[in-house]
């Protein structure tokens, strides 16, 4: 499969070690230094673009790439006030976009087990539900992505909480998230259900990028030949 990389910073490298890895080509990599290489003669080598950009450019490549023709899956966070317009473009193309806050096999699992947690404690209102997640100082956005899908799985399941905020309050109807930055951390998200009595809590800890990047790759490898807006429950059948 020929591989077009947009981003190509830590974890753009990581994906182009794992796909290589795996057999596939990678035909264009576009970074901060050669964004106008985005065009419609570079893109038709490739059958499906990774973008791992950031927030301020993951619109616009997303929309590019769906105008171009090209499959695409994103994995940069902070952008998603815009999800829907994508949504509705790729969906006026006939073109297909992968988007999750999280490609970690792991993380997705995680995120299976964080709904089924949520919607058992929501009968057991002694528990107050709160969140931690750190990530490294290189990362853009706060909250992660990862944790605003955590949080609003917890909302949606949990009607005592009606939204979250990116800080610790004592608000009952709010759901705290506490960012923090340090590194080298790749990523850990802690779901805490606190009483008088006892904890429960869930942790998912990366180790390192390969989780991430491997299941970008396994997203690519998902995506030609479909028509539409997937996620990672969909690349991984859940």
């Amino acid at each position: 499969m020929n591989i077009a990389l947009i981003g190509y910073g830590k974890m753009g490298r990581a994906i182009e070690e794992i796909a290589l890895g795996k057999g596939h080509h990678i035909v264009l990599k576009i970074d901060v230094d050669n964004a106008a290489d985005l065009n419609k003669e570079n893109i038709s080598k490739a059958d499906v673009a990774i973008e791992f950009t950031g927030p301020h450019s993951a619109f616009a490549n997303v929309m590019k790439c769906l105008e171009l023709g090209v499959p695409v899956v994103c994995g940069s966070t902070g952008w998603l006030e815009h999800f829907e317009d994508a949504k509705k473009y790729c969906e006026q193309q006939n073109g297909t976009l992968v988007y999750a806050s999280n490609y970690s096999i792991g993380v997705n699992l995680f995120f299976e087990l964080n709904t089924r947690l949520a919607a058992l404690m929501k009968d057991y209102p002694s528990y107050n539900v709160s969140m931690e997640e750190i990530h490294h100082t290189q990362k853009k956005d706060a909250p992660s992505g990862t944790a605003i899908t955590l949080a609003e799985q917890i909302l949606l399941n949990n009607p005592a909480k009606k939204r979250w905020v990116n800080q610790p309050t004592d608000i009952a109807e709010e759901l705290s998230i506490v960012s923090e930055r340090i590194d080298p951390a790749p990523g850990t998200h802690k779901i805490k259900y606190s009483s008088m009595v006892d904890d429960i809590e869930i942790i998912h800890t990366a180790h390192n990028r390969i989780g991430f990047a491997g299941g970008a790759v396994l997203a690519a490898e998902f995506a030609p030949g479909k028509k539409g807006v997937f996620g990672m429950k969909d690349v991984l059948g859940l």
